[in-house]
């Protein structure tokens, strides 16, 4: 009876595992669907910044802010956004493989990478590998506020300035839904006015004084800001769809092995019960 012993302790300690991640998946999906509140109230904001951008620089050609101006590509910088946990599939990894492969693509042109790192698993990843890290920030919670990120986001921006870089980009994961996230690498800087028809026509802003150029450079600031922000709260709607996953296929493996365990354990108990009465007719025939 000492393997059944054995295989019953196994299967009260997958139980209470099983427990746990059954826990883990539920409260991953009441954090995936907060997340994404805030994520769906971000785009709105975000979009109307977007338009205001437009009208203001459509409307004033003659100025063209640094953030607008394309220049020969000599070094760039990359904002990553991991997570601070684990626990979440192959989110993590993703994102950082196709992130290395933007930035080898990079280097192998000549161009220099500075790296601004927000979450532990970014900040693990390149201190293992190495990389030339301006800038980094983590425990940022399940619902970071943006006063978060203007420091990290102001280094980038100043960077950009002072022409230390030349294009600014964002690697973060993308929502497509709750089973699929996709890795994604998207350009921030420089910006590139919308050209939308519509937004040429239509003008319903008075400045006083004309300062179009100070309202432009606040306004842009805060867009990229705005930008960087929703691309965290994103990716933490993505952490939490990737736990919720994993948590739940975990689950699932927990009934499968403990099914097979019960199924090894009556075979044991069987086996250690036909021995038993073997050994008590064995005796008997003796006597």
């Amino acid at each position: 009876m000492a393997i059944a012993k054995e295989i019953r302790l196994k299967i009260h300690s997958i139980k209470n595992t099983q427990k746990i991640t059954k826990a883990m998946e539920m409260v991953a999906a009441s954090k995936m669907r907060k997340t994404q509140d805030r994520m769906i109230r971000a785009i709105p904001y975000a979009k109307k910044i977007a338009d205001v951008i437009s009208h203001v620089a459509l409307g004033h050609a003659e100025y063209r802010h640094p953030y607008m101006e394309k220049r020969e590509i000599k070094r760039v910088g990359y904002i990553v956004v991991t997570t601070d946990r684990g626990l979440c599939g192959g989110l993590n990894s993703n994102l950082l493989k196709t992130t290395i492969k933007a930035i080898k693509q990079d280097m192998d042109k000549g161009i220099s990478v500075d790296l601004c790192l927000i979450g532990s698993k970014a900040m693990a990843f390149f201190k293992r590998i190495g990389g030339n890290v301006v800038a980094h920030q983590r425990d940022l919670g399940d619902a970071p506020n943006l006063t978060h990120l203007v420091g990290i986001v102001k280094v980038m921006l100043d960077a950009y300035l002072a022409k230390k870089i030349d294009a600014l980009y964002i690697g973060t994961n993308e929502f497509v839904s709750t089973m699929r996230q996709d890795p994604s690498i998207q350009q921030i800087l420089p910006l590139i006015p919308s050209q939308d028809t519509e937004l040429q026509h239509h003008w319903d802003y008075i400045y006083e004084p004309d300062n179009a150029p100070q309202l432009l450079d606040r306004l842009l600031t805060r867009y990229i800001e705005s930008q960087v922000y929703r691309s965290v709260i994103e990716n933490i709607a993505c952490e939490q769809a990737a736990r919720m996953l994993a948590m739940r296929s975990a689950t699932d493996n927990a009934a499968e092995l403990i099914s097979s365990l019960q199924l090894a354990y009556n075979k044991a108990r069987q086996a250690s019960i036909t021995r038993e009465l073997s050994e008590i007719v064995a005796g008997a025939s003796v006597i």
